[in-house]
Order: C-alpha cells, then structure tokens, then sequence
C-alpha cells in the first residue's frame, strides 16, 4: 500500500498522470501561469502522444459543430486559431486548409443550414454553396450543396505535444504506468507506479484520457460517467489527387461522431474515415484486441446498456461499415463518386475515449470535474486536440487554485 506518510517532502507542486497533448499542455499552462511551480508528468507509454492525440486525422477543427457557449465551442474556436500560431512559432508542420461540409440527400440540407448558423453564432466565417459551386473547391466531390468553413486546418499533433513537453520545463517519466494512488486531503496525493517508484505531491491532475475514469476512482472519487471506447477506422486513398483537401458529410446531431469524410494529411496523403465502432479494450485499435477485464468493465456500466437499446441501428450500420469494405466504399462514394474498393487501403485506427453516463446519455462537451487535491479530465475527446491550449489553461487554473488552497 502506498501512503502519504507526514514529515516527507513533496516530489513536486503538481502530478499530471497523462502525456497526451491534453496533459502536456496542462503541464505548459502551468509553468508559464506560475513559473516555479514544480509539476511532473506521468506517462505509461514511451513517448507522448500513443493513443487519442496521434491516432487522429490531424484536423484542426473550426469549432462549427459545437453547441453555443460550450467549452467545446469556445475552446474549439480559440483553440484553432491559437494552435495554428503556436505550430507557426515553434516551426511545426501545419496548413490552414479551409473545408467543405457536404450534403448529398435532400433530408441533410436543414441540417446543413443549422451548420450555418450555427457557425455564424460561433463567430465562425462560413460560404454557402449550391452543387454546382462544389467543383471550385473539389472537382471530384458530388453534392446538392454545401458550406465551405475556411479557418479549418490540419497538423502535426504528435510534434504539438512534443514540443509543450519541453517547453514546459516539467520532469516527464515515460514508462510510468499508475497502479496506486493514496489521496490525503491534509497532505497530499502520492502515487505507485508500476515499476514500483512512489511520487509525492501537492496535487493531481488526471489527463489520462482512455482511463480517465479509472484514475479518477484508483485516487478516491466517484466520476459518474465511465469511458465507453469506440475505435475508429480509417483507410488511405490510393489515388489522394482525387481530393484535394477536407471534406465532410453533415453530420448526425444525436451523436458526437462527425462521419466518414476524406482528410488531405500534411504529408500529402489522403485519410478516410473514421466510423465509430464498440472496442473490445480501451486500447482496441482493432477486432483481435480484446481484454476481458475492460469489456466486463463496460458491461457492467447501466449507460452502456441504455447507449445500446437507444442507438442500435446507428450502431449496426457502423459495425457494418467496419466488417463490410464494400459497405464502407459506398459511404465514401456517396461524397466521392470516384473512388472505388481497391483505392482504400487499410490504415491505423484510432479509439475515441467517450464518456458516458449511467443513463447511457453521451457526454458531448468537455468534462472536468475538482475533487480535494485533484483535477480530473473526464471528457476530452475530438476536438480537444484543436482546442488542447485554452483546455490546458483551463486545467491549469483549477489546478493552481487547488494548490492555493492548500
């Protein structure tokens, strides 16, 4: 058993248990809003960035999806303009790309109106576009309209986060792996790690993205929502000349997932995907990973349930699209009547850490919840690579408040 003991000085001011671009960048919003705060980075992989931040499309998004006034909203908004700057000033890979959001059945163009103004009351510049107008941006994409969103963009989130880390001055463990935690309100947090060494400090701050919600309960508290990871597969375009940048269908606003759409990468290639399938590990990045104890885990979760019952045929027609190639191919052509099954090529997936309550309601915005000395990040999925800045600020606010009080 791992304890705090009194008379033992404090390993550092604040412990992040996560090297994801959320945690490092909590760790940077913390030594630039306090410069001499001590912090530590726990990270169970070798290096950063392993799971949600390297395993996406890169896309930094605009924020026009998101709710008006939410921290998605307001952070995605920010966030992708502060990260275009931030890649800018550190001479990280990136490109302002703009995109276009298309609707291929008559049934989708209310729902790309709502996009509109919904952009509009985001602050978010929008172009609509009748059919015929698509060619000027994409001359393979077919559609009955469309909008194009210019502050859409992509880059490396991988070298983002790298760069955070050290810009931080924080002390970073890799292959940390957080098995303990003992919380003393009155003395502060200590932590075992799998290796065996013991970490003592003021405060934690749990950034540990697909076990989020684990962490929050090894440190004590009840999160009341538990991580349901859905994996997201994606193919490579063998003929990416067919797309030239960012396009997307409108997206389903009962869930939080945006569709199959064709992604133009900084290094030339062309992503499709991803769907949103159940993993079977929090790790699942695909069918033959399966870890029995995080599947019981999930299933015993009420929401889980209540999710299943609730969406199924959206489910079926996903887990179709994962085990039916054809079936995939004909939701791309639907957008890119061009392309065919053998222009897909396999790719890595990704899984999307997606809280859920016990009501089986997703969450859909960012989610951090304060416990006594401890800082907890229990929603941050897609957009919060684009919005990991004003995120991490965020964090670190809490944080420091936390510290103060102490």
């Amino acid at each position: 058993m791992v304890q705090v003991r009194a008379g033992i000085a404090h390993d550092c001011d604040v412990l992040v248990v996560g090297g994801g671009i959320v945690g490092l960048s909590t760790a940077y919003a913390i030594t630039r809003a306090a410069p001499g705060t001590r912090v530590t980075v726990l990270e169970k992989e070798a290096g950063p960035a392993r799971h949600q931040t390297g395993r996406n499309s890169g896309v930094i998004h605009s924020g026009i999806y998101y709710r008006p006034g939410s921290l998605k909203a307001r952070y995605g908004v920010t966030g992708a303009a502060e990260m275009v700057k931030f890649c800018a000033e550190y001479g990280i890979a990136h490109a302002v790309t703009g995109k276009l959001i298309v609707a291929t059945e008559r049934e989708e163009l209310p729902r790309l109106h709502a996009l509109v103004q919904r952009g509009r009351e985001n602050g978010i510049p929008v172009r609509e576009l009748g059919g015929a107008q698509i060619g000027e941006y994409e001359p393979e994409v077919r559609g009955l309209a469309a909008i194009h969103v210019g502050t859409t963009g992509i880059c490396d989130f991988v070298g983002v986060a790298r760069q955070l880390g050290e810009a931080s001055g924080a002390e970073i463990r890799y292959g940390a792996q957080v098995v303990r935690v003992d919380r003393r309100p009155e003395r502060g947090v200590a932590v075992l790690t799998a290796r065996g060494d013991v970490v003592r400090a003021r405060v934690l701050v749990n950034c540990a993205g697909l076990y989020c919600d684990e962490i929050a309960r090894l440190t004590g508290d009840e999160p009341g929502m538990r991580i349901v990871p859905f994996r997201g597969e994606y193919y490579e375009l063998a003929r990416p000349e067919l797309v030239r940048g960012l396009v997307y269908p409108v997206p389903d606003p009962a869930f939080p997932f945006l569709g199959v759409h064709l992604t133009r990468g900084i290094d030339g290639g062309v992503h499709i995907g991803p769907n949103a399938v159940p993993a079977l590990a929090r790790e699942g990045y695909g069918w033959g990973v399966v870890r029995p104890r995080e599947v019981a885990g999930t299933l015993a979760w009420p929401g889980a349930w209540a999710l299943a019952r609730r969406h199924w045929r959206y489910g079926g027609g996903e887990l179709h699209r994962s085990v039916s190639k054809k079936a995939f191919t004909a939701a791309v052509r639907r957008l890119l009547p061009a392309a065919g099954e053998e222009d897909l090529v396999r790719a890595a997936a990704g899984v999307r850490a997606q809280a859920v309550l016990r009501d089986g309601t997703l969450v859909d915005d960012f989610l951090i919840k304060e416990a006594p000395r401890a800082v907890h990040v229990l929603n941050a999925p897609s957009p919060a690579a684009t919005a990991s800045l004003p995120i991490g600020r965020e964090v670190a606010r809490r944080a420091l408040r936390t510290l103060d009080s102490v």
